[in-house]
């Protein structure tokens, strides 16, 4: 069900509010309904609106919705539709007014209506058949307890109300006691006053009667004084309660969303909801501080002894303490700047303050600092956070900006756009740790006042660590730093300890999100035993369950494999960058076996025909790419081949695909799967090959084709002439080429043969020294051929 529709099956309260929030951003209702489809079809999220390069995209889904609302307009026929058409094209001129200048600030209010109405639907409880909204039990907790702190604070308001009336009261009895005093005085000071004695007697009865009456009303206006702050207790208690769940709960778990995210995991979502609950409890802590200094000021007013213990300066101290709280633990870093820093490049980052609307604080906007501190700086910060942070660890440019206030979303924040780290000063290392272990933290601070200054926030916040780089090579290696301490640190963590060891499954969860944010597909089981297998290869693991295997810092990035010169990180981060720069697509249609080894590919090759093949992750090579097929020799022997691995630098060349279809030995990806099938999306050209023509200058265009050339020296060939055995199929397209296609080389203008090596690297052999025939069988080079002809 779409979201319209649930919209409109709103009742009671939630359609009150959905019709306010369309007042309140003057957001017709009549363009959410008629536009309702385009609007919930578009990526609103993916407009980075804090970054200048993302306006033209905002502008054109500015000028969309415009023109959706043109044809909207155009389509409402009818003198009964004459005010809608009316509306709509009212409307339309005045988007156009408002935001064309400022596109973003129009994604700014789709977002915000959008995420509003989601908020709505689910405290509704959702709506529709068998279409519910699922709302977690915590949200639907945290309203329950808003509704009961409203209701509680709304009753101490009437106590309130109602103590300051009797107050009220009582001074007007005191002026009247005062009054029959002061005729008491001024009767007994005169000589000759008539009816003296009775006179002083009746007012003097009177005066007792008030004396009487004031004592008792003083004692119930000290038993609602007690009353009422034994109700501010309770309602100061459960705050603290839901402050808690909001803070250290559901912020944290956003913040740690926010985490993971930064390693491949799902985003952290929007914080419209976390803001709403810190202004809901920012409302409610200010009206209960307003109602604390409400009675101290009527205890000025009437002073009353108490007898026994006194809550109102508790009370005091403690709602000072919970807003205090609330701000400074509200001061966020809404986008992260990047984990990896390399010096002198510009990076941004966002700071928000999510109850800044709320306090008014957007009316003197504060300015934020960010400097960059080391991860035994950061320790002290925490510790004491009196400390003097005038201590940074580098120099950054464009580091201060003011906070800006959005009317349309409520959101308060700044971001900074242009910052540049311009100098690092590193610290001592400790042992063994290398430069891309080192870590450290970006520190944003600001201060601002509320309530007139009476108030004073010092505010901070540190963000995720980053370790600083100066080279484009040491990349790969703070990569690793930051997986493992975005996957394994721990909430409320000393900076920025992390476990030396974690078990396994643990680490593969981190692999399979980093895996599949750079290149769309999971990483299956096998992978993921293959990947355990490869990472415990050195230390004797003869079981196929790892999920208690532990591994540590050093197998994971610091400590070679077996028979390697690089790191299990370093190989796995390799392939990682070459399916996602060169062939993605290929692997997220599962056209890419990848981890798998040589034996396993040899095993599952074995038993189909020939030119079968498939595409694994080489071994020895870091990025790089092998393909094993299915050949027979002369003497018709089956046999297994693997080709020389391609890199990144070979498929700069010419592409996986391309590569795939000039090389007729392979028919069939496996188990059975032509290739055309399978690769036929991604090849350079489909069109059937032209003869030459020269250009102006006379010249003839080249094109590379790669080859696999005869074993040279007499020695076994691979029968190139005839078509390979393969399954029969009733696809009649391209089944590939033929060897005999492959091997032909086509001259060039000057009559002469140009064949072109482009593998220049073999893989490591498991035989040593000796190279026997088999082996030489399995390490085939590649070639590509400048050929006249696009073939």
């Amino acid at each position: 069900m779409s979201l319209i529709m649930k919209l409109q099956q709103l009742q009671g309260e939630a359609l009150i509010q959905l019709q306010q929030l369309y007042h309140s951003l003057q957001f017709p209702m009549e363009i959410r309904y008629y536009c309702a489809q385009w609007i919930e079809a578009q990526q609103w999220n993916s407009i980075d609106v804090e970054n200048p390069i993302s306006e033209p995209a905002a502008g054109q889904l500015l000028q969309e919705l415009l023109d959706q609302i043109s044809q909207k307009a155009e389509e409402l026929t009818g003198d009964e539709m004459f005010p809608i058409r009316l509306k709509l094209s009212e409307t339309a001129r005045e988007f156009h007014t408002r935001y064309s200048i400022r596109p973003m600030n129009f994604v700014r209010l789709i977002r915000h209506v959008l995420e509003s109405e989601e908020r709505l639907v689910s405290q509704s409880g959702g709506v529709g058949d068998g279409d519910e909204m699922t709302v977690p039990d915590s949200h639907k907790e945290i309203k329950a307890w808003f509704d009961q702190l409203n209701w509680l604070t709304q009753d101490t308001a009437k106590d309130l109300t109602n103590l300051q009336e009797k107050q009220e009261m009582i001074n007007v009895q005191y002026q009247e006691m005062t009054k029959i005093q002061g005729r008491i005085t001024m009767i007994q000071q005169m000589q000759n006053y008539q009816n003296k004695q009775q006179e002083l007697v009746n007012l003097t009865q009177k005066k007792g009667e008030y004396e009487s009456a004031l004592q008792l009303e003083a004692q119930e206006v000290l038993q609602k004084r007690m009353e009422l702050a034994q109700k501010h207790q309770q309602t100061f208690d459960l705050l603290g309660q839901v402050q808690h769940k909001v803070l250290e709960d559901e912020l944290i778990r956003w913040k740690r969303q926010q985490q993971l995210a930064g390693i491949g995991g799902p985003p952290e979502g929007n914080l419209d909801t976390l803001q709403s609950w810190c202004e809901e409890l920012a409302e409610i802590i200010w009206q209960n501080r307003q109602q604390i200094k409400r009675v101290e000021l009527l205890r000025q007013q009437l002073p009353i002894s108490m007898h026994g213990h006194d809550l109102l300066p508790e009370l005091d101290t403690k709602i000072t303490t919970l807003l205090s709280t609330l701000v400074t633990s509200t001061f966020i870093i809404e986008k992260q700047p990047p984990q990896v820093l390399k010096k002198e490049t510009r990076f941004s980052a966002s700071v928000r303050l999510l109850v800044g609307g709320k306090l008014n604080v957007h009316m003197t906007p504060p300015q934020v600092k960010a400097t960059i501190i080391s991860e035994s700086q950061a320790k002290i910060l925490l510790k004491n956070e009196n400390a003097n942070m005038n201590e940074t660890s580098g120099d950054i440019l464009n580091n201060c900006g003011v906070m800006e206030y959005h009317k349309d979303s409520g959101v308060l924040n700044v971001t900074f756009r242009n910052m540049s780290l311009k100098r690092i000063r590193r610290a001592d290392r400790r042992g063994s740790e290398f430069v891309t272990e080192e870590k450290f933290t970006l520190l944003f601070q600001s201060q601002f006042k509320v309530s007139s200054g009476e108030l004073v926030f010092h505010v901070r916040t540190l963000s995720l660590p980053v370790v600083v780089v100066s080279h484009g090579n040491q990349e790969c290696n703070a990569l690793a730093t930051i997986l493992w301490d975005n996957a394994f640190s721990e909430a409320g963590r000393i900076p920025f300890a992390v476990p030396d060891k974690v078990v396994w499954p643990l680490m593969a969860k981190g692999l399979n999100s980093k895996f599949m944010a750079a290149n769309g597909r999971n990483l299956s089981n096998d992978n993921l035993v293959y990947l355990a297998a490869k990472v415990f290869s050195s230390q004797n693991v003869t079981t196929d369950d790892f999920t208690s295997v532990q591994i540590t810092w050093s197998n994971f990035n610091r400590d070679p494999m077996i028979n390697r010169t690089f790191t299990f990180w370093r190989w796995f981060h390799g392939v990682m960058e070459l399916t996602r720069k060169h062939f993605r697509g290929p692997w997220n249609d599962g056209s890419i076996m990848g981890f798998v080894s040589r034996q396993q590919a040899l095993e599952l090759l074995m038993t189909k025909p020939v030119g079968t093949f498939l595409l694994r992750f080489s071994d020895s090579e870091i990025g790089g790419v092998t393909i094993a097929w299915v050949g027979e020799n002369e003497r018709g022997e089956r046999q297994v081949l693997n080709l020389q691995p391609y890199t990144g630098d070979d498929f700069n060349i010419r592409s996986l695909a391309d590569r795939v279809k000039d090389l007729g030995q392979l028919v069939y990806l496996y188990p059975d799967i032509p290739k055309h099938v399978a690769f036929h999306s991604y090849y350079s050209s489909t069109e059937p090959p032209q003869a030459p023509k020269a250009s102006e200058g006379g010249y003839v265009p080249a094109s590379i084709k790669a080859t696999i050339p005869a074993i040279p020296d007499g020695g076994p060939h691979i029968n190139v002439t005839d078509q390979p055995f393969s399954p029969p199929s009733t696809n009649t397209e391209d089944m590939g080429q033929g060897a005999s296609d492959v091997m032909r080389e086509v001259a060039s203008v000057d009559g002469t043969m140009d064949e072109v090596d482009i593998s220049q690297m073999l893989e490591d052999y498991e035989e040593g020294p000796g190279l026997n025939l088999d082996s030489y069988l399995n390490s085939i080079p590649m070639t590509t051929t400048n050929s006249a002809l696009n073939t």
